[in-house]
């Protein structure tokens, strides 16, 4: 019984994460050039903003069009860049389907471990503190309000990140890179841990993204855990503390 449920749960990661689908989107190099100038302006731009966004109060309602504005302006520089791929991935009887199931099991499981991760996070103030700012947001705002704008911003994020970042960069880099590239979009607001969840998250999505050659999948997994974290978390951190 073991024995078989190992088998599944590895066979079900190396489809999800290690066997790419077959497909052909290569892209001719002045495409690729256009591509990589939209991206770079939209990084820089969308990373101040972002970070401007976060430095809110809690409470501010200009939290609100901050954040959709961020969002508006991930998504424009995604559309702007060229064109993007929902992807497919592989299912059990050896054809291909849309990325939506895998995608949220990718994104339950590595909701499980961040919030057993805060479970210890409470523990510490140090690091406790900075992760009580961001949600604060939540708890002195309206909570569906800001559910809806996680939402928007994970769809976003995904439409610049895995789809425009991962398309711009050579094939060597790009689930590195983009991984790298996302993490960095979140320093200006000086919340480490909210980096290092960027780090985790954007190397998930990217090897989705390499596996399914699309964006559908990491939205999925993006949205599985952005929205399981922001309803869960408090209660992880309370277990902590």
């Amino acid at each position: 019984m073991l024995g078989r449920a190992a088998h599944e749960v590895r066979a079900f990661f190396t489809a999800a994460l290690l066997t790419p689908v077959e497909r052909d989107h290569e892209e001719a190099t002045p495409v690729r050039h256009r591509r990589r100038v939209v991206v770079g302006v939209t990084l820089v731009l969308g990373a101040v903003s972002l970070g401007l966004a976060l430095a809110i109060q809690p409470g501010d309602p200009l939290f609100y069009p901050a954040t959709l504005g961020v969002a508006a302006l991930w998504t424009a520089g995604a559309l702007a860049s060229g064109r993007l791929h929902l992807g497919r991935a592989h299912t059990r009887g050896g054809r291909q389907s849309l990325a939506v199931v895998q995608g949220f099991l990718l994104g339950a499981a590595l909701l499980a471990v961040f919030l057993a991760g805060a479970v210890v996070v409470g523990r510490v103030p140090v690091l406790r503190e900075p992760v009580d700012s961001v949600l604060d947001h939540a708890r002195y705002g309206s909570v569906a309000i800001v559910a809806l704008i996680t939402a928007i911003n994970g769809v976003a994020e995904e439409l610049f990140f895995r789809g425009a970042v991962y398309a711009a960069l050579d094939r060597r880099w790009n689930v590195i890179g983009s991984t790298v590239l996302y993490a960095l979009s979140t320093v200006f607001a000086g919340v480490p841990l909210l980096t290092f969840a960027a780090a985790a998250l954007g190397l998930l999505t990217a090897q989705q993204r390499r596996v399914t050659g699309g964006v559908l999948g990491p939205i999925v997994s993006h949205l599985t855990w952005s929205l399981g974290m922001l309803f869960l978390l408090p209660t992880a951190l309370t277990l902590g503390g």
